[in-house]
């Protein structure tokens, strides 16, 4: 190494193993996370840079057991919270109000024979 410290997040130069070059769909939850994320930083709530420092905050162990997409989500919420978005205790209300709806709240079909 040339004398320079790196950040544990800094891979520059490093094999950094196979590359998955196909393409996939994402889930719905995905789409909305990127959507949240256009959303907030276009109405200026925080940067492409707020995102990122929150993303290299998190540490190695969440590159290892968080998706992309929970990495992110988990970024944007920090960042809504920072901004006064709203509070630790209004998120934890609603994900009690989101929760007590149960596993088949979002169940939708699209059988219409029964009336």
């Amino acid at each position: 190494m040339s004398g320079i410290d790196k950040s544990w997040h800094d891979m520059g130069g490093e094999a950094a193993g196979p590359i998955e070059r196909t393409e996939h769909d994402y889930a719905l939850w995905e789409k909305r996370v990127d959507a949240l994320y256009t959303i907030a930083s276009g109405k200026g709530i925080f940067t492409v840079d707020a995102l990122r420092r929150v993303l290299e905050e998190m540490g190695p162990e969440a590159f290892e057991t968080m998706s992309y997409y929970e990495r992110w989500v988990e970024a944007i919420n920090r960042n809504l919270i920072a901004a006064g978005v709203y509070s630790p205790a209004e998120l934890a209300t609603k994900m009690a109000e989101v929760e007590a709806r149960g596993d088949e709240y979002a169940a939708a079909s699209l059988d219409r024979s029964d009336g």
